[in-house]
């Protein structure tokens, strides 16, 4: 009998609540963060998360279900091309596949997700209260999607909570609720702090969003690119051949670098209680589910009565290519069966139609290889 595992509504979360190599990283231009990246990279030296052991001799049934799944996965990833990196975990065994999983790939705002992991651990040790006042003002405001912003441009601050902040940066994507949350844990050292601790190796954490996207752009982080159209201004003026030096190097040692397969491995110890308490985990899991972009990736390929809890990622354009278009989450069965999932691209020319689409082909193979497995044809 599999444990039975509940996605709730947000509001009832709430309610619940109350660039060089891996290992020798270098910065893109114009970010100071190697010797922080290095630093954390060294220390990362507990052993990885424990997960299950497969059973030894496994079903007939399940061995065939498992090679079909890593053949479609091959296939997907050959059939894209690019820097396309794939690993699917299933959660109650710990068996993994994957194509490509072990590259280090640009995390963009899925890097979101471990912001929210450090405030649901401290929240748990009694180190952060989610339910606490906090302010977040114009000078908070960061760039890009922050829905946020409007709120606060009208009415000069937005008075809040932790938690909701939560809810924001991960359902929205909105970086100056993430960034507001980032500053109220102890910034990017606490989060690399955390994953250290957790074991959750294989996952970098860069220096936070303005001055990552300045750098990613031949840029140093200005405040005054928080208003109008001032960073898109500033990176027009950027020469061309910077923009590329910077893009490329970015690309080649990613400062908020993650390999889908570490990914696909700390969603799977979050859903089995390993990181998070099953109550809090199931908390974020459920604000997780609820998450309003991306619609058309991971969750644009799910069957009826399978739900999707995940976490997008964007990056910018340069020259016809985008850095970083990613998607992670949990698949939860009809029975209540999990598989972790993160599907990455680093760097594509595709077009977006063609990139949902794969991520779409992703969960139908994941679907499959539930449903081949034995005792699902009878259910």
């Amino acid at each position: 009998m599999k444990p039975t595992r509940l996605i709730l509504p947000a509001s009832a979360a709430l309610a619940l609540a109350a660039c060089g190599t891996a290992e020798n990283p270098s910065p893109p231009f114009g970010v100071e963060w190697g010797e922080d990246v290095r630093e954390a990279e060294q220390q990362a030296k507990a052993p990885p998360v424990a997960t299950p052991t497969p059973t030894p001799a496994p079903d007939p049934q399940v061995v065939l279900a498992r090679e079909e799944l890593s053949d479609k996965l091959e296939a997907i990833g050959e059939e894209f091309g690019g820097t396309l990196g794939i690993a699917v975990v299933d959660v109650d065994t710990g068996w993994s596949t994957g194509f490509n999983e072990t590259a280090l790939l640009p995390q963009q705002s899925v890097s979101k997700t471990w912001v929210t992991l450090t405030a649901l651990t401290m929240a748990e040790k009694g180190l952060l209260n989610l339910d606490a006042p906090i302010r977040v003002s114009r000078e908070d405001l960061t760039l890009f999607h922050q829905p946020i912003r409007k709120e606060i441009l009208r009415s000069g601050a937005v008075e809040t909570t932790v938690g909701e902040l939560i809810e924001r940066a991960i359902q929205q994507s909105d970086n100056t609720a993430n960034n507001a949350i980032l500053q109220r844990v102890g910034g990017p050292r606490a989060v690399r702090a955390m994953l250290r601790e957790q074991g959750l190796d294989g996952i970098r954490f860069g220096p936070g969003e303005k001055p990552m996207q300045a750098a990613i752009a031949g840029m140093e982080w200005d405040d005054s690119y928080s208003y109008e159209n001032n960073f898109y201004d500033a990176r027009d003026r950027v020469s061309p051949n910077l923009r590329k030096v910077a893009f490329e190097n970015y690309l080649a040692d990613p400062v908020d670098g993650a390999r889908p397969i570490a990914i696909a491995r700390a969603l799977a110890a979050i859903e089995r209680g390993e990181v998070l308490s099953p109550k809090r985990a199931e908390e974020f899991l459920t604000i997780m589910s609820n998450t309003r972009s991306g619609p058309r990736r991971l969750k644009g390929g799910r069957a009826e009565g399978w739900v999707v809890s995940h976490k997008t990622g964007t990056g910018q354009f340069w020259n016809g290519q985008q850095s970083g278009y990613n998607d992670v989450g949990v698949l939860f069965a009809p029975d209540s069966s999990a598989y972790a999932v993160a599907v990455m691209i680093g760097v594509t020319k595709r077009p977006t139609i063609e990139r949902m689409q794969m991520m779409q082909e992703v969960t139908r193979a994941v679907i499959a290889f539930h449903e081949a497995l034995p005792g699902q044809s009878e259910s």
